[in-house]
């Protein structure tokens, strides 16, 4: 299963440094598939993207993967890939730029040749395989259709997949320079948020956050003095506030840390996909088996 890290903090921009491949905690995790592909998306002062990814093809990838990336933003975004569409290639490897905005997907959707027709002159936004890029393209089409609006972009883009797509699962993150969006759409795979207090449920203490999957980590001094709020796969330490978010719910944190929640959808998509409905590769990319 892909992994999915998102971290706002804004307004302030905090350091932070990223470790998106660390060696598996047990035999058991040994046994996993091995990712395809890893990427962290934050912004720059002026606000503009910045993308360091890179799929893993070779050793001397994973070594890249599991080097520190230190980087500074209000808004990070971070991505462990296993591919259920497109080749080990950088163009295929999340997250993706479209119109200043950063985005990266857990799930699978089919139909690919209808969601094609339905982006029209949006396709030139696309320049990998993955239904993920897609359906980012969608949502920046919906969001254009409703005066810039990303929550009504994402909403609408989401409705229109749940009614004309076959859906495994759409659990995203999408981030500008100081606002994050996730939706966990349907309850296919978890999605956790935590409101954390500066210096967490301490008080005083630095964030050093890190997937039992030995997939991701993240570590910011700056954070004993900052709040923020966190997504991910999993909850990745023992604060008792994480919360998983509903089917169908989608979170937002505006500048200044404002969190909404509401959900979006509360019906499954209309053809619902289970994992016996894909095929091996994309099976594997769902499970990490």
């Amino acid at each position: 299963m892909c992994r999915l890290f998102g971290l706002s903090a804004s307004p302030d921009r905090v350091r932070a440094t990223f470790w998106l491949l660390e060696a598996p905690d047990s035999l058991a995790e040994q046994s996993r598939r091995e990712p395809d592909g890893t990427g962290l998306g934050t912004f720059g002062p002026g606000g503009t993207p910045v993308v360091d990814k890179q799929p893993l093809a070779a050793y001397q990838d994973r070594r890249f993967a599991e080097e520190a990336k230190e980087c500074e933003s209000a808004t990070f975004v971070a991505h462990v890939r296993y591919a259920s569409t497109g080749g080990l290639d950088t163009r295929n490897t999340h997250p993706f730029v479209q119109r200043g905005r950063l985005f990266a997907h857990n799930g699978v959707l089919g139909g690919l040749d209808t969601l094609e027709r339905e982006l029209g002159d949006y396709r030139d936004l696309v320049h990998g395989d993955t239904d993920s890029e897609r359906f980012f393209a969608l949502v920046t089409q919906q969001i254009d259709r409703h005066g810039g609006d990303v929550t009504a972009g994402i909403t609408g883009a989401t409705y229109w997949a749940a009614e004309h797509l076959p859906v495994y699962a759409i659990n995203l993150i999408l981030t500008t320079p100081d606002e994050l969006w996730a939706l966990r759409y349907p309850g296919t795979h978890d999605l956790f948020v935590l409101q954390r207090a500066a210096g967490g449920p301490h008080g005083d203490r630095h964030l050093d956050h890190a997937s039992t999957a030995g997939r991701i980590r993240a570590r910011s001094g700056a954070l004993a003095g900052h709040p923020a709020v966190i997504v991910a796969s999993e909850r990745m330490d023992e604060d008792p506030g994480w919360q998983n978010l509903r089917s169908g719910e989608l979170l937002h944190v505006g500048p200044g840390l404002t969190v909404t929640r509401r959900v979006i959808l509360h019906d499954p998509p209309r053809h619902q996909l289970t994992l016996d409905d894909l095929g091996a590769h994309a099976k594997a990319s769902q499970t990490g088996q």
